[in-house]
């Protein structure tokens, strides 16, 4: 008896909970660690390091269902219903992003609203962006000591540690990979996220459940990983706070809502029609593009980071000021 109730469980959830299929967020995470640059470390551009996050770049779906808390909290980071005005929901504007999710919180309640109605994406993208710019903060730190400690016992910590971290570090850009190729699919930042429902309609968009369809189906039998990685653009810094290159990217995703519904109207998600697939694979490209820029903006801004506690400068252990042991390994 559980299966069908779990299957009729899964048919209730709101569609906004949904992603790009595991083959889209696959995608997504081994050509954005293809197109890596020579700057990053070595271990990110091995081919095990990029099978590992493809499969990452699932887990924030794979986790779904451990429990009613751990779902709640979670799902609505995978979305924000934005309406044509750039009003989420129809209440307070998108812009400017206020500066934490608590702020965001207050502003949504004024319009009798919350993030798990109207969706989190921008913060769970900034949050694994200053997650990862953390990481590498610490794996730079703890290479530079790995190689240089003459203490035996240090050392051997050292290099320990830094096997620890390189692993948290991949799992960091799996789940950057996901929020960012959810903000990649034009119908993750959207009121009209699953047809275009009870919303004055002039051009007589279709109202059914579009969703699934072009996310899963169309990825599955019509892109394939050439698709992505050529079309994909060159490497791009922004030279602007995290905040602010998610704000524009998912305002970028915005705007191609309209499109996806004229093609759909125009008949382009019809089984086996190749504008679709041409129109996912675009898509794709661009959150593993963005993707590949954000590990490259993480990485450049994290000799910046601090380490430890108490808090040690990155940049003051790299240039021989600070000795990071006792910091990193606790004196308590």
């Amino acid at each position: 008896m559980k299966a069908p109730l779990i299957a009729a469980a899964l048919l209730l959830m709101p569609a906004q909970a949904l992603a790009w299929g595991s083959s889209g967020h696959r995608m997504v995470g081994e050509s954005a660690m293809q197109a890596l640059p020579g700057e990053v470390p070595a271990f990110l551009r091995n081919a095990q390091a990029v099978r590992d996050v493809g499969e990452l770049s699932r887990e924030p779906d794979r986790s779904k269902g451990a429990g009613r808390i751990h779902d709640h909290n979670r799902d609505a980071a995978h979305f924000l219903d934005l309406d044509e005005d750039g009003k989420i929901l129809g209440g307070p504007s998108f812009l400017p992003l206020p500066p934490t999710r608590a702020d965001y919180e207050k502003g949504l309640q004024t319009a009798g609203l919350d993030s798990w109605k109207a969706g989190y994406l921008p913060y769970a993208i900034i949050e694994q962006h200053q997650q990862l710019t953390k990481d590498f903060g610490y794996w730079r730190v703890l290479s530079y000591m790995a190689a240089r400690e003459k203490d035996r016992v240090r050392k051997a910590w050292y290099v320990r540690d830094l096997a620890r971290r390189e692993a948290l570090i991949l799992g960091a850009i799996g789940e950057l990979s996901h929020y960012v190729g959810d903000g990649a699919q034009p119908l993750h930042v959207t009121v009209h996220y699953n047809g275009w429902g009870e919303f004055p309609n002039p051009e007589g968009f279709t109202r059914a459940r579009i969703h699934g369809p072009f996310e899963g189906d169309i990825v599955f039998a019509g892109v394939k990983p050439a698709d992505v990685s050529s079309k994909m653009t060159p490497l791009k810094s922004c030279d602007c706070p995290i905040e602010q290159r998610t704000v524009d990217y998912l305002g970028e995703t915005a705007t191609q809502v309209i499109p996806l519904y004229r093609l759909e109207k125009a008949g382009g998600l019809a089984s086996g029609d190749p504008r679709g697939a041409a129109f996912a694979a675009e898509r794709l490209a661009v959150g593993a593009s963005e993707l590949r820029d954000m590990i490259v903006s993480a990485w450049r801004a994290s000799p910046r980071a601090t380490v430890g506690w108490p808090a040690l400068r990155v940049e003051d252990v790299l240039a021989g000021k600070a000795d990071p042991y006792d910091s990193l390994y606790g004196r308590d």
